[in-house]
């Protein structure tokens, strides 16, 4: 009766939170657009990215209906003092290059019209300028994909039918950073426009003109082409678009996946220690972690088909590597400042674990045979690491989790080992591939059989009420990350672990708290948990709650990414969040699992609201392939891959059949 009076307490909250909507999804542009209504007010702020510059922008309308813009700037090969972590140039800057624009010899008088997201910011005002005299503003702001700029575009058209004086003023601004600051001395940061102009807008007709914010070690000698960044942009983030792209009936599905690409993908950095993605979020550049990188998004990138993402991925692997040692201590869980120092400040959190996941499924998904044999000895010897750190009770002890210390952790934590236990049977299937031998395959799949028989006498217990996992020794309130086991295969609690992660203790708005009674949420515990919950085949409870998650975070008060935390960081929109969204899709819905560099097994769980769903333009295992699922009579579903257009598997299957597929 009380998880009853639970469940009925949680669908109530489901209806009447989730309210705000600002946002509309545009149709067939992969874009979103807020149009504002005349006295409304709102602010919010998003990351946007390229090679060498990553910028927040914190934007908003005013009541009165102007526009009013905040940039926050981070040059993440610029390095500091010290350079740790955190040691990225930033600038904080309020620069209007619009400021002292005047039309018909007066300050701008704006009303926004509208704010757009598709890889850009565009936003759409009309200014006022007198009887008959009326113009339309349309800014554009991006980053740049390769240059260390936030490339700004202004767009005036003559919206009247009498002609319009307009003066831009020219601005070159250079401010030299403070060399004692600087690793390599001082900097320049530069404020720029094009050269100014006086001159009449006919009706119909439009002047355009362009600013920038960029930073460097020497002064670069040519301007920024700006119609150029605009196009550079739009192609690379249409790159995006075009692989891996999901068709349901559920356009808010849909588009909030497509988005997920765009964060997940641009934030990677042209580093002199090779290509590095980062989380971002005005601290994490320059720098890769065992969980963020490893373990969340690498082995997502195969998928889409991004060879930089790709190369980002074995570049983190190989940098990690360098750390093993024959004494076994951990691998740092983090690699930082361009790859030439590291950050060990938790402890062992389970680093290894997290590598081995992540390097065996991205091995595996890549399909490439000459990468896998490289990151095979990585693989090993984090294996072997976590074989050595098994406990008394048969799990794997770790100092703490990737949460560092906010939350207790206890000496063995269940992420930990479920990692590890995913991470020997991935090990198996590439053993296999590889040419290892049955008998290291074999051993692989012995230790992950005793781990999942361990991992329930250790972790199994009723939490407050629950049949679920104790997320550690002599934890007794609810944990976020109970999700685990469900996201590696490990179903025994399924059901009392799915009752406990949709309860009132644990669910809210903005999706997983992080422990019951707290009010913390990190949105990688919501992710993982949706994910596992469609692995073990609760279709319609997952798909409800990802519904409304996927509203809330496309077209709610903060958008268009999954978030870090809140309170910690005000939900900044780190990278790789983003990526575990998109695997919600790929291993969630479709359920594919990597078993070999040319094959994969899948278990298409599709709700019963839907009659089809497809992913098109699939990246992975060597390969380019499309996966169909079409609802045929009953219960029955048609599962068809199809590779360069014919049929390489096709079959008429119950929802939530598992399928093996070899290329």
């Amino acid at each position: 009766m009380r998880k009853l009076i639970l469940s009925l307490v949680a669908v109530i909250c489901l209806h009447t939170v989730y309210a705000q909507q600002y946002w509309q999804i545009d149709k067939g542009n992969n874009s979103i657009t807020w149009r504002v209504k005349k006295g409304e007010a709102h602010h919010d702020h998003i990351e946007m990215s390229g090679k060498q510059v990553s910028v927040v922008l914190r934007y908003g309308v005013k009541e009165d209906g102007t526009f009013e813009l905040k940039k926050s700037m981070v040059w993440p090969m610029l390095r500091t003092i010290p350079n740790n972590t955190h040691g990225s140039l930033m600038r904080r800057l309020d620069w209007n290059p619009l400021e002292d624009v005047m039309v018909e010899g007066r300050a701008m008088r704006e009303q926004v019209k509208s704010v757009t997201l598709n890889g850009t910011l565009e936003v759409v005002s009309d200014i006022q300028a007198g009887k008959n005299r009326s113009l339309s503003l349309k800014r554009t702001y991006l980053p740049s994909v390769d240059l260390p700029s936030l490339v700004e575009i202004y767009e005036f058209t003559n919206t009247g039918s009498v002609a319009v004086d307009i003066e831009i003023p020219k601005i070159d601004i250079v401010s030299p950073t403070n060399p004692e600051k600087g690793v390599e001395g001082s900097y320049s940061v530069l404020c720029v426009s094009e050269d100014g102009v006086s001159q009449t807008i006919l009706p119909g007709k439009t002047v355009t003109f362009s600013a920038s914010v960029s930073a460097h070690k020497v002064l670069p000698e040519k301007r920024i082409d700006a119609a150029r960044e605009l196009e550079k942009r739009r192609a690379v983030v249409a790159e995006w678009m075009n692989n891996l792209v999901l068709d349901t009936p559920d356009p808010v599905i849909n588009e909030m996946f497509a988005f997920s690409k765009i964060r997940a993908l641009e934030s990677i950095y042209d580093t002199k220690g090779g290509p590095m993605h980062g989380p971002g979020g005005e601290s994490y550049y320059a720098a890769i972690w065992a969980n963020d990188q490893a373990e969340y998004i690498n082995p997502y990138f195969p998928y889409v088909g991004y060879q930089y993402g790709n190369a980002s991925a074995v570049n983190s692997f190989k940098h990690f590597a360098r750390y093993m040692n024959d004494e076994w201590k951990p691998i740092p869980s983090s690699i930082v400042a361009e790859g030439d120092s590291y950050w060990n400040g938790a402890g062992d959190r389970g680093d290894a674990a997290m590598i081995a996941y992540g390097a065996a499924r991205y091995a595996l998904a890549s399909g490439n045979k000459e990468e896998a044999l490289e990151l095979w000895t990585l693989i090993e010897w984090c294996l072997e690491f976590s074989r050595r750190k098994i406990n008394e009770g048969g799990v794997v002890a770790s100092d703490s989790d990737e949460l560092e210390g906010r939350f207790p952790a206890g000496k063995a934590n269940l992420c930990t080992s479920s990692l590890y236990y995913d991470a020997l049977l991935s090990a198996a299937y590439l053993a296999e591939d590889l040419g290892k031998g049955n008998a290291v395959a074999g051993k692989y799949r012995r230790q992950a059989a005793q781990l999942e028989k361990a991992i329930d006498r250790y972790f199994a217990a009723d939490v407050e009420g629950f049949d679920t996992y104790a997320y550690y020794k002599g934890n007794d309130v609810l944990r976020a990350w109970i999700c685990i086991p469900l996201t590696v295969g490990i179903n025994k609690r399924a059901a009392g672990t799915i009752d406990a992660l949709f309860s009132p203790r644990l669910w809210t708005e903005n999706g997983l708290l992080t422990a019951s009674g707290d009010k913390t949420f990190w949105d990688r515990s919501t992710l993982y948990a949706l994910r596992g919950v469609f692995m073990a085949g609760e279709v319609e409870k997952a798909m409800e709650y990802m519904k409304r998650y996927s509203a809330t975070r496309l077209l709610g008060a903060h958008v268009p990414y999954a978030v870090e935390a809140w309170p910690e960081g005000g939900q900044r929109h780190l990278s790789a969040e983003s990526a575990l969204y998109g695997r919600i899709v790929t291993e969630g819905m479709f359920g594919i699992r990597p078993t070999g560099l040319s094959s994969f097994s899948m278990k298409p769980q599709l709700p019963q609201e839907w009659d089809h769903m497809s992913l098109r333009k699939v990246r992975a295992f060597g390969t380019e392939f499309d996966i169909q699922v079409v609802r045929k009579k009953g219960e029955r579903l048609q599962v068809t891959v199809i590779k360069e257009g014919k049929p390489i598997l096709k079959r008429n299957v119950k929802n939530g059949t598992s399928l093996n597929c070899k290329f």
